[in-house]
């Protein structure tokens, strides 16, 4: 099961998880967040999945958090977790880079619009970046700014959660990402009891997303 990174979208966590996945013969579903409710909609598939069997959850970001907290609620449903560019660790995110990002982009396209503000974020961007960007932003308008407000909200797991997990998990950071900085991973992977942390860089990212779930994937191997 893959859950897709704030703004994002199942395409994207499809192009970085599925190949990975089909490789080793497992079922894979990307999860297309609702913008009205995207952690109730991460959730709600989640817990489908789990009635099929164990499930090994993948996310990006906000989708990291989202999965390994469902995973620390479900540890005899879970066979393990990929958090991918984990943004950061408490309840307290003031200043998480992610979250602030979310909140002034849906202040942003709340003032301007979506048109406007997307031009803006692909002069900005990295080309795939921004192409992935412009696809998920238009499929969840209008709903996006409440989307990005959720996410902005959204407290992130505390370190007890982390100390507590009994579940393996696979941390997969990119060295150069200042919105999902690398000291969080690797405090991530200090605390969590069982983890391994894999190290990309955004370069690797942007010329084939299939890079996260190989890395992920490769530490259950």
């Amino acid at each position: 099961m893959a859950l897709p990174g704030t703004g994002s979208d199942a395409d994207f966590a499809r192009r970085a998880f599925e190949p990975a996945c089909a490789a080793c013969d497992l079922e894979f579903i990307a999860v297309e967040p609702n913008p009205r409710g995207v952690v109730a909609s991460y959730r709600a598939a989640l817990d489908a999945a789990a009635e099929r069997g164990p499930v090994l959850a993948a996310g990006i970001s906000l989708g990291a958090a989202v999965a390994l907290e469902w995973a620390a609620d479900h540890p005899d449903a879970v066979a393990g977790v990929i958090a991918a560019l984990p943004a950061w660790t408490g309840p307290d995110t003031a200043e998480c880079p992610a979250a602030r990002s979310a909140a002034f982009t849906a202040e942003q396209l709340r003032a301007d619009g979506l048109a406007a503000v997307t031009e803006r974020m692909r002069a900005g961007s990295p080309s795939w970046l921004a192409a992935a960007l412009t696809q998920s932003w238009r499929s969840q308008w209008p709903d996006l700014p409440a989307a990005l407000e959720e996410a902005a909200a959204y407290k992130w797991p505390e370190t007890e959660r982390l100390r507590a997990l009994t579940i393996p998990v696979a941390i997969v950071a990119a060295v150069d990402d200042p919105v999902h900085p690398l000291a969080v991973a690797e405090e991530w992977a200090r605390l969590i009891p069982d983890a391994v942390l894999l190290r990309i860089t955004l370069d690797e990212l942007g010329a084939d997303p299939a890079v996260l779930g190989r890395a992920g994937l490769a530490a259950f191997d």
